[in-house]
């Protein structure tokens, strides 16, 4: 009995004085400390600024690497400002414009990252020595000042034959020089391997249009008239990379170990990569010889209120470092961060009811369990839009015809989005009128951005149009009913699309009953995502869906996906509908080299309803991204173009201290008293065990 009266005292006393986390996955030594804990899904490719060009990398990379501008991290509509560089580039025209000029002047005294090749012994390391590290840091570590030349040697690496930059076709056509400085690559690289064979140090190599000016200072010459180039200096592709760091990493050996730019990026940011393992975990530290730059003092109207300037002036980052974990499923990743192990969570559609109200307005707010924690919701409009295309080249939706015009009018209209993004979204979503995302120049808000093809302004909103003005469009366009007029046979079209997931099939089905509102019949052709990208490269879809995210905040980057000359099917552009409208596309060649200013507007305002009346896309939607963060992060405000965010953030560790331990204590109550039970149960056997070895022994006959 004295085993279950110790187990019962036990159980007596423990939930009472227990203050242990038994669930929490980090270590104890880290209990407390000033540590940012985050989650990633999909594993990150490239680190390499020269190809890295998705968002889940760019979680990592914009927080090394830095490009010479960025965009001011409170200001909207955004705004471009210095971040190695003194002050935005001076830009001067050429020739009468034949060429323009970018002048960027580097701050001095920025220093890099510790890192091993800055040190001339490790730059000829053996083989067996790469062999025995861990990674790079375990060699000793040296710096140096970020010189303009570094800029100037990553730009070059955008021609390397061997790193294949998805931008090199792009920056080809406008920096002067840099196709013909790959054709040089091209012919100096041996047929060696990538690891065994030989390194090109491209400061032996000259750039035509890329000259070092100074120790400070660079020039870029471009093509023509380009203004959104100055966006791209605010992209990791144009960040600086040291001759040094390329060399090192060249040695052999370096790359059976993953000692790799692509894998371990040198950079002058606020953080450095020091643990790289992207199937669990990667862990960004504070580099030590960050300069701290300081916290914005400006912001909206709104953000003093919000208590976004507190922090004004004051050098950063806040944050010591920063846990990435990889988390594959969304429950448990939704669980840990209600459990208070991770500060940030995005909102999957299985925990939006859980986690947000949506009142009748439409405005969002966190539901009273998350405001029972103190759980905050940030939400903004991603400069980004999904939209459904129609592909011109197709002899019954394509084609600038009258009848093909009203088809796709008719059936822009029966499509609803707003049913859409109320059954698939969870209403995360604006319905767009345009191609042109919220928050850039030339886009229209209230009644001006309506598209009075499918909506019109009744009671201070837009409404969409009825079914049955698409039904006299649809029979005005010569298929009343869904029939041909001409033959009587039912109008069918086919939809590609690559879905694969669980809910597709709910989605496809909605898709089947817009168009049949019309009597037409869609026919689903599902295929993988080459097989896909191959009809849209050949133009052999009819009707099909895609997406795109704003590559810089202006209005350029999505009214060329209805260029004419970039078609996909004749020229491999992004114009994936093929369409093509004389007038459109005079008034884009127009628009894209011509500053912010009422004449850029009025060209947009007509190109915008040129396509809203070809209607060549369904118009779709504009994504809204929702983010809830726990009370003990603070200066969290949503920015869709400026990556380098994490150095804003500050956290309060006592407090998720405190909110951790009161989430998580051990209930020990009920396995308590089943282990009591079985223990009880066991008395008897016990008993009967100690009788028998008590006996004496019997006498042998």
């Amino acid at each position: 009995m004295r085993i279950v009266l110790i187990l019962l005292g036990f159980l007596s006393f423990g939930p009472a004085g227990c203050s242990l986390q038994w669930n929490d996955p980090y270590p104890a030594a880290e209990r407390g400390a000033n540590i940012l804990y985050t989650a990633f899904i999909q594993r990150p490719k490239h680190l390499d600024p020269v190809q890295s060009y998705t968002s889940d990398e760019a979680l990592f990379t914009r927080q090394i690497l830095e490009p010479p501008l960025q965009y001011h991290y409170l200001k909207r509509p955004y705004e471009l400002m210095p971040m190695t560089a003194v002050s935005l580039p001076q830009v001067t025209e050429i020739d009468g414009g034949r060429f323009t000029e970018y002048e960027i002047r580097i701050r001095p005294g920025i220093l890099y990252q510790p890192h091993p090749a800055f040190v001339e012994a490790n730059q000829a390391l053996s083989e067996a020595r790469i062999a025995r590290l861990g990674n790079p840091y375990e060699l000793p570590l040296g710096t140096r000042e970020l010189v303009a030349a570094d800029y100037v040697y990553q730009i070059k690496r955008l021609a390397h034959p061997r790193l294949h930059s998805p931008i090199f076709g792009l920056m080809a056509e406008s920096i002067v020089g840099l196709k013909a400085l790959a054709t040089r690559l091209n012919t100096r690289l041996t047929a060696a391997d990538a690891e065994g064979g030989e390194w090109l140090d491209l400061r032996d190599f000259e750039l035509e249009g890329v000259q070092v000016v100074d120790r400070h200072t660079y020039r870029i010459r471009v093509n023509g008239r380009y203004p959104q180039f100055k966006y791209w200096l605010a992209m990791p592709f144009f960040a600086p990379i040291p001759w040094e760091a390329e060399r090192f990493f060249h040695q052999p050996g370096m790359a059976r170990r993953n000692f790799t730019l692509d894998w371990w990026p040198v950079g002058t940011g606020p953080y450095m990569l020091t643990q790289h393992d992207p199937n669990t975990r990667m862990v960004l530290e504070r580099n030590p010889n960050y300069r701290g730059t300081p916290y914005p003092a400006e912001g909206e109207p709104q953000d003093a209120a919000a208590g976004l300037l507190r922090d004004a002036g004051k050098p950063m980052p806040f944050i010591d470092r920063i846990v990435f974990s990889r988390e594959k499923e969304s429950v448990p990743y939704w669980n840990k961060f209600l459990q208070g192990y991770y500060d940030s969570a995005a909102i999957s559609s299985d925990s939006f009811d859980q986690a947000v109200r949506v009142a009748v307005d439409g405005a969002a707010e966190p539901s009273p369990e998350m405001l029972e924690k103190g759980i905050a919701l940030s939400t903004s409009v991603a400069a980004t839009i999904y939209y459904f295309g129609f592909n011109m080249k197709d002899p019954v939706v394509g084609g600038d015809s009258e009848r093909a015009r009203k088809l796709r009018q008719a059936i822009s209209i029966a499509v609803d989005m707003e049913e859409y993004l109320a059954i698939f979204q969870n209403g995360r979503g604006v319905v767009a009128h345009s191609p042109i995302p919220p928050g850039l120049f030339g886009r229209r808000e209230g009644e001006a951005g309506i598209n009075p093809v499918t909506h019109a302004w009744r009671n201070g909103r837009a409404e969409r149009r009825s079914l049955e003005e698409a039904k006299r469009l649809l029979a005005q366009a010569g298929y009343p009913d869904g029939r041909d007029a001409r033959t009587g046979a039912p109008l069918v079209l086919y939809f590609d699309t690559t879905s694969r997931g669980p809910g597709d099939k709910a989605r496809l089905d909605w898709w089947r009953q817009q168009f049949a509102k019309l009597s037409i019949q869609l026919e689903v052709r599902d295929t993988d995502w080459n097989r896909f990208q191959e009809k849209i490269r050949k133009g052999s879809q009819q009707v099909y869906g895609l997406g795109w995210s704003a590559d810089y905040p202006d209005p350029e980057n999505f009214l060329f996906l209805l260029h004419g000359p970039q078609a996909r099917a004749d020229g491999a552009g992004a114009n994936s509908s093929n369409y093509a409208n004389p007038e459109f596309d005079r008034l884009f060649e127009r628009m894209k080299d011509l500053p912010d200013s009422p004449e850029r507007q009025r060209l947009i305002d007509r190109m915008v309803d040129i396509a809203r009346r070809d209607a060549p896309w369904i118009f779709g939607f504009h994504p809204t991204d929702y983010t809830l963060h726990h009370a003990w992060l603070s200066n969290v405000k949503p920015n869709e173009m400026a990556g380098n965010t994490f150095q804003y953030l500050r956290l309060d560790p006592a407090q998720r201290v405190a909110a951790r331990e009161a989430w998580n204590r051990p209930v020990l109550l009920w396995p308590g008293l089943l282990l009591a039970g079985l223990a009880v149960s066991a008395v008897p056997a016990l008993r009967s065990y100690r009788r028998r070895e008590r006996m004496a022994a019997k006498r042998p006959a």
